[in-house]
């Protein structure tokens, strides 16, 4: 499980790299900021990474998703490449070939509030 991903720090694909082979599943998660969290972290960001105020504030403050939409379509294209299955928030059963695990893809908390709890995307 790769959460959060910080935007601009994270590498998960590195980490894919080191773990395909002991895992079946490798899930990614976005960074979500709510409450007074997002007050530290944010500072946090300022005083050791100020070049990625900007982005964060655009992901966070404007609310753009694009960043988050890049990386699902990053994580999309690495699990062609390694040949692996890439879902929306599922939980696959089962053993996978060795070096081949399912890549989850749960970039979009906030897209799945007043679903019912279904998981699914309101699109």
């Amino acid at each position: 499980f790769v959460s959060p991903v910080f935007p601009g720090i994270t590498d998960f694909e590195a980490i894919f790299e080191r773990v395909k082979d002991q895992c079946d599943l490798f899930w990614l998660e976005n960074l979500n900021l709510r409450g007074g969290f997002k007050k530290t972290i944010m500072d946090y960001i300022a005083g050791k990474y100020p070049d990625l105020v900007p982005l964060y504030d655009e992901i966070y403050n404007k609310h753009n998703r694009s960043y988050f939409e890049a990386l699902e379509v990053k994580a999309e294209k690495m699990a062609k490449k390694y040949d692996c299955a890439f879902v929306d928030n599922e939980m696959p059963y089962g053993r996978v070939p060795q070096g081949h695990p399912v890549i989850v893809d749960y970039f979009y908390h906030e897209e799945i509030r007043g679903t019912e709890n279904t998981g699914k995307r309101n699109r």
